[in-house]
Parts: C-alpha cells; structure tokens; sequence
C-alpha cells in the first residue's frame, strides 16, 4: 500500500518514520509473553491481524505532493492514504493541496493532520469531499493514532477498489445479457415471420390464416371465408415458365388486396390458392362480395412481357353468428365449394351447402362408432421410438392411438381424435390411453412414454389428480411419462395453464410443446410455461430440403430452446439427410420413419430392451428399419 506525507516541517518527517518504522523483533515474542501471563481464563486473546506494509513518499510542499499523486496515477500504482498538513507557507495550504489532489484521484483518503487551521472541517470537506473521505488528525499525535488511521484507509481503499471492479464486472455482465435477449427476442421475430408470412408474396400464409380463421370462430359476429385459386395457373407455368408464374402470384394478390372489403385478410395458402375472411350480413351479400372480387381480377395482366388473361374461381362459407367448435372444418367446406366451382367453369363463385359434403354424413358414423369402440377392443396402440441426437439411444417411445374399424377399416387418428374432442368421449378415450401406455411401461427397462392430451384433456378440472392417481395405481415414476400439449390447449387460459404445467412439473412429469412452430408460440410463452421440451412440427422437417424457410425456422427453434436450456425433439425425420442436418443444427432428439415405425407393444418390448436401433450404432449407417411413407402418420 502507498501513503503520500505532506508537511513544510522536517521533524514532523521524522515523526512518521518512527510512527511506520518496523517494529523490534523482540515484540512479537513480548506479546506472547504478555498474553500467556495476563490472559483471562478462556484463553489468550487472538492475535492481531498483520497490518499492511507500507511504502511511504514524503515531500515538503503542496504542489510536489500533487504532482506525485499524477506521477502515481500515470503509472497505474496509486496513493491509497495522504496525510496532509494545513499550513505549508511558502506553497498552497493543505485545503488547496486537498482540493487539486481530489480532482486527480477520487478514491485517494485524505488525512488532514494539523496543531491549528484556518479552515473548518466543512469548508475542507467543500473543497475536498466526499466527507467520508476525509478524516483528522491532531498534532502532536500518537504513534498508534497514525498507523491505525493509515491500516484502516488503506483496507478500506482496497476494499473500494475491489467493489468498483465487481460492479463494472456486474455492469458488463448486464450489458452482455442484455445483448443476448436482443438477439433471442430478434430471432424469435424473424423465425414468427418466417412461420406466419409467405416469402414470395409477403401475404399472410396458411398458418397465419388459420389462426384468424380460429380467432374468428370463437367470436360472436358472422363473416365469411373464401377460398379461391388462378384458372388455367398450369398453363402460365408450362409454358412461361415457373419464374412468371411466380410473377403472376404476386399480381393477383395485389389485385385481391385492393378488391377484398375493408378489414378483410388475404393469405397466400399455397401454390396458386388464396383464402380471403370478411365480415358480412349473410350468404347473399357474401357471395355479391366474391362475384365482385372474380371481376375485379379478370384482367390481363403483363408477366415478363407476354399478356396473360387472369381468372380466378372461389368458393365461400357463410359462418353463422356463433362459436365454431372446430375453424378446420369451415375451411374445408370453403374448400369443397370451391372445388365446386372449379368443376362449374372458369371465373365462377359457389357458396357451400351440405349437400356438397358426403363427410359430413360419414362423420356422424364416425361419432357414433367411437362410442363402442373402446369395449368393442377395436383401439390399440403403436408406439414409436425416440432416440438421443447421438448412439441413437431409445430414451422413450410416443404412444399413438390406432382404430380398426370392423365397418371402415383402419381409420385415421386425424378423423376421429377431433370427433371425440367435440364430445366428451375425448375424456373416456383419453384415460384409455394413457392406462394402456402406463401399463405397457412397466415392460421396459427404464424408457418413458409420451402421451398426447388434447386441449379439452388438458382443460379438464381435475386433470392434474387424474394423472397422479393413475401413475400411482400403475406404480409409475411421474418422470417416466412425458405429457405432450400443444400450444392450442394453453392459449386460451395462459394462467391456468401456467399454474397446471407448474404443479406437473413440481410432481416429476415432463413436459412436451408438441408441434412448436404451428401454433401461437412465443418467447413469454416458452419463458411463462414450465416446459422440459419443445417437438418442433414435421411440417418443417419435411420443408427443410426444399424451403429454405423451413430450414431457417428449424434452426432458429432449435437456437431459441437451446438458449432456454429446453431439449428439442424434431419428429418426422425420414431421410439420412433430414438426420444429419438436424445433428449438426443440434437438436438434443430425433423421432420419425427413418429411425423407426411406429411399431406393435410387443416389438417396442424388444426395442426397449435393446435399448437403441439395432444396427444404428454409426449414425452414419444406413437404416434398417426405415420403410417408405405412406398414408397418415399420427
């Protein structure tokens, strides 16, 4: 530790010397003595702590003891303590020797040492403050009144010192992850974009409509979808060229975003399809809106120079002034009457009626097969495997729900999963399920099982004692079974879910965003819910070798969860290249036909005791168990 000596008088020189002058070596050892024979009973009193060494620099006036202080800062060792005297004559006095000191050194603890002063402690203090940084001392002075102020100050001094590094380290650290949540907050911005915006036209994409589309089904006011596609659009691109018909996408839906009414929303659905959603008074006025619309977009428009006659037909359903238990479907009508339309012409709009939908019929067989299902035992389940990013370790199996109908056959999950969520069979199938899975989890060594809930599962009051009561009847580790949700089934009541999954979380369960991507998935949901993982959707495993969109949404999914300490499961992985790309993106899981189908409980057994793919150990071998795609995956 440095200490600066400031005084006009030599004696008082000599004084400091003596006052920091080593002490005899004999002392120490008279301190023991003195403590082993005037000690209380309890003992000797512990030794004092070492005081610092000092490294002193003396000077006679003012304006030199200033200059050493900049001479010291220069060189990056610095005064801890001054001790300054008050009159100094012929150089400045000490107040002004404490003022321009200060104004070097802001840390520097002044000592002001004098017999009489011209100055009061305040008028020192105002010139030479903060007051916690000055302190007095009367002359004559002890021994000790000096070397305990300077050990003091000193500590002190380097005590402030360490605390001012903390706190530019802490300051640093914020600036850091301040940064780092910018960039999350930015790559979550763009990776929204990328998912809900069409990138050749920049109009809203299919995801994005269909999440107006179901915030327009749960209000109260009537309004219209429409659906419509370019006539003759395979001609345009036979013969000019996919380059013009890509020019030719994007003048149509300048003209359908100048024709729609106001408010209306325009997406690009795919290829030459657009939807349109409007409000509207009922099916007349809906369907004098799109004949309006047909007209306003039969022009002939220029496309790399060749004149092109455009013509669209379009298709429309008039949803009545109520909830809608299910948005797809009102799709799918607009759908079939734009098929309808097609088949009646070009430049024709056909406005939805039952009759055009033979499913419907088939539906309510549907509903009411499914209620003798379960006792019928026409329900099974196949399970299939989920392996770690590398070894290709099977760490669970996704249990998914088969119906065979003796009437239709094996029928689509994807048909009656949401014809029992309409109706509370959803409830009876659902404890099915996961009774079967818990079961079937006691044949394997230590795997989980993911099961998915559906949003009026996950809905139900008493969803969370459910679970537990089952886990605990079948004698199953709440961590073994993997609940997976999507992002559907939170959204509506965010704080009840938040409270749900936390409580899950508390007893052991994991937790799966399944389908993360295609919902209404967002940095403060992902933060907000208790969540272990995020499956990211196969929609953009599938687009990854084709889109170049799809391929900037599965990397920035897996960036963001990485980044929130969350695994990824990428499912609907089906080739080597699909596999690799996802390994080197690092996603931590991999599910899909390339690994594995979805296989029958006794094969899974197998699997489970294998406890990876057989034959898979080199991740760059070719598969031996993948079989070509075919039907629905669910």
């Amino acid at each position: 530790m440095r200490i600066l000596i400031i005084d006009d008088e030599p004696g008082m020189h000599d004084s400091y010397r003596h006052c920091f002058a080593p002490r005899p070596a004999n002392q120490d050892a008279l301190s023991a003595m003195a403590a082993e024979l005037f000690g209380d009973e309890d003992g000797a009193e512990p030794a004092a702590e070492a005081a610092p060494e000092f490294r002193r620099t003396h000077v006679m006036q003012g304006v030199d003891g200033v200059s050493e202080i900049r001479k010291a800062l220069a060189e990056g060792d610095p005064f801890s303590v001054a001790f300054i005297d008050i009159r100094m004559p012929p150089g400045i006095d000490g107040k002004e020797t404490a003022k321009r000191i200060r104004a070097l050194d802001p840390a520097i603890n002044l000592v002001i040492v004098t017999g009489f002063s011209d100055f009061s402690p305040l008028e020192i203090s105002r010139a030479a403050g903060p007051a916690d940084k000055i302190f007095y001392i009367a002359k004559p002075f002890e021994v000790a009144e000096v070397t305990q102020m300077a050990t003091a100050l000193a500590k002190r001094w380097q005590v402030d010192l360490d605390l001012a590094a903390a706190r530019e380290m802490l300051a640093l650290q914020v600036v850091t992850l301040e940064e780092q949540s910018a960039e999350l907050a930015a790559n979550e911005s763009h990776a929204l974009h990328l998912a809900n915006y069409d990138s050749l036209t920049d109009a809203p994409n299919r995801l994005a409509f269909l999440k107006a589309l179901t915030e327009r089904a749960r209000g109260t006011e009537m309004f219209a979808t429409a659906m419509l596609d370019l006539d003759r659009f395979k001609i345009v691109n036979d013969t000019l060229g996919h380059l013009a018909g890509d020019d030719m996408i994007r003048s149509v839906y300048a003209l359908l975003a100048k024709s729609v009414p106001e408010g209306a929303m325009v997406a690009r659905l795919g290829g030459d399809e657009f939807g349109i959603l409007f409000d509207t008074l009922g099916e007349e006025a809906a369907i004098m809106t799109c004949e309006r619309i047909v007209r306003d977009c039969s022009v002939s428009l220029k496309v790399f120079g060749h004149a092109v006659e455009a013509s669209v037909s379009m298709g429309v359903v008039v949803t009545a002034a109520a909830p809608v238990s299910d948005p797809v479907h009102v799709l799918r009508r607009a759908d079939l009457a734009l098929n309808e339309a097609k088949r009646a012409g070009r430049g024709v709009v056909r406005a939805f009626d039952e009759s055009m939908d033979e499913s419907i019929r088939f539906r309510r067989r549907i509903e009411g097969g499914l209620s003798e299902a379960i006792v019928n035992r026409e329900l099974s389940l196949a399970y299939q495997p989920i392996v770690a990013r590398d070894g290709l370790e099977i760490v669970g199996f996704e249990a998914l729900l088969r119906w065979n109908s003796p009437e239709y056959g094996a029928i689509s999950p994807a048909m009656f999963i949401p014809i029992a969520e309409e109706s509370n069979l959803i409830h009876e199938l659902g404890d099915w399920v996961l009774g079967e899975a818990l079961a079937e989890l006691a044949n394997w060594p230590g795997q989980y099982v993911s099961v998915n809930f559906s949003p009026r599962q996950f809905r139900r009051h008493n969803f969370v004692a459910r679970l537990l009561e089952q886990v605990q009847q079948f004698g199953v580790a709440p961590a073994r079974l993997q609940i997976e949700i999507t992002e559907t089934a939170i959204f509506d009541d965010a704080d009840r879910a938040a409270d749900t999954l936390y409580r899950l979380r508390q007893m052991g369960f994991k937790i799966a965003l399944d389908d993360f991507g295609t919902g209404y998935s967002s940095l403060y949901n992902i933060r907000k819910f208790a969540l272990d993982s995020l499956k990211i959707d196969r929609s953009f495993i599938d687009g990854m070798g084709r889109e170049r969109e799809s391929a900037a949404i599965v990397h920035s999914i897996i960036h963001l969860g990485r980044a929130l300490g969350l695994g990824i499961i990428a499912e609907g992985v089906e080739t080597e290249a699909q596999a690799q790309a996802l390994r080197i993106a690092g996603a931590s899981h991999l599910q899909g036909y390339y690994f594995a189908r979805p296989v029958p409980a006794g094969q899974a057994r197998a699997m489970a005791a294998a406890g990876h793919i057989e034959g898979k150990d080199d991740p760059g071998d070719a598969p031996l168990v993948y079989q070509p795609r075919t039907g629905t995956h669910a």
